[in-house]
């Protein structure tokens, strides 16, 4: 286990985000939501990451995901839903934010569905929701009131549900149904204390434990599925966002941070921040779940 951070990129990201696992190429999957990026790498043997491709979004992209039978990747972008191809052709599927919000954190559930957060620019409480794209290409507002909709998971067995809620600092918990898709039966995980920093994005590792990187508090912190914190991870970066597992074995936990509404001086003064970190654990990660579009609904957006 290495218990002290690795840098694993040079390149120092405005709002470095939505870390996940791309099984199907293994490749490590990361965005900059406000520069307008999506990155693909692979991870060496020294657990470096190796550039493969970075797409360029017009607008922010918040969060990006595999799609089961397609060669590229599903996005949430911008106010809405958008289809990557490999050769970075961009095709919009839907929009469903309100204006004056945008897309942030998003992931699929065990059986394909795409679930994605939004924000208020002003980040003002109660400006978010979060969607539920189906695999039919309906979309529906599952939650309103939130103030910075962020990691989504869930438990190994499917029945639960993990959100985070930047803004009150707290990550909820909720009953899932994998079958119709639903939520329900809510109840608070865990509090992130004021003097400690916020709970960004998150990831469940295979025996069940939470992953989270907390923004403002240069690490990561490891909870038990009752909320019970088991560990932490120092980052040489305050603005911790987001985690993921990769590489070979599933065994590297990745973390992103960022340098949002730095001056250019602070960023030269903390080249630390804003890169990707790594740490050993002793822990296995699993693949990110890809959107399991129906194929006829599929052909059709995509022509």
């Amino acid at each position: 286990m290495t218990r002290e951070a690795t840098a694993g990129t040079t390149e120092q990201t405005l709002l470095g985000e939505g870390a996940r696992w791309d099984g199907r190429r293994d490749e490590l999957l990361r965005v900059d939501i406000v520069a307008g990026r999506v990155y693909r790498d692979r991870v060496g043997d020294d657990g470096r990451l190796i550039l493969v491709c970075t797409y360029e979004i017009p607008g922010t992209v918040g969060a990006v995901a595999p799609v089961e039978g397609d060669d590229g990747w599903l996005l949430a972008a911008g106010r809405g839903f958008t289809h990557l191809a490999p050769d970075g052709l961009l095709r919009t599927l839907v929009d469903v934010a309100p204006a004056g919000t945008r897309m942030n954190d998003a992931a699929c559930d065990p059986q394909g569905r795409f679930w994605a957060g939004t924000m208020a620019h002003d980040h003002r409480p109660g400006g978010g929701s979060l969607y539920r794209l189906d695999r039919e290409g309906h979309v529906e507002e599952v939650l309103g009131g939130l103030t910075i909709s962020n990691g989504l998971g869930w438990s190994p067995d499917g029945g639960t549900m993990y959100l985070t809620d930047t803004g009150p600092r707290v990550i909820r918990a909720f009953e899932f149904d994998g079958e119709r898709g639903t939520i329900s039966d809510p109840r608070t995980l865990i509090e992130v204390p004021e003097d400690v920093g916020s709970p960004d994005g998150l990831t469940v590792d295979a025996g069940g434990d939470l992953w989270v990187a907390v923004y403002g508090a240069g690490r990561v912190h490891r909870y038990s599925p009752d909320g019970v914190l088991l560990e932490e991870l120092l980052v040489p970066a305050e603005q911790c966002t987001s985690c993921a597992f990769a590489g070979p074995g599933l065994n590297r936990l990745y973390v992103t941070t960022a340098t949002e509404d730095w001056s250019d001086e602070r960023r030269r003064a903390e080249p630390t921040a804003g890169l990707v970190y790594w740490f050993g654990t002793d822990a296995t990660g699993r693949p990110a779940a890809p959107f399991r579009p129906d194929p006829g609904w599929w052909e059709d957006a995509l022509s």
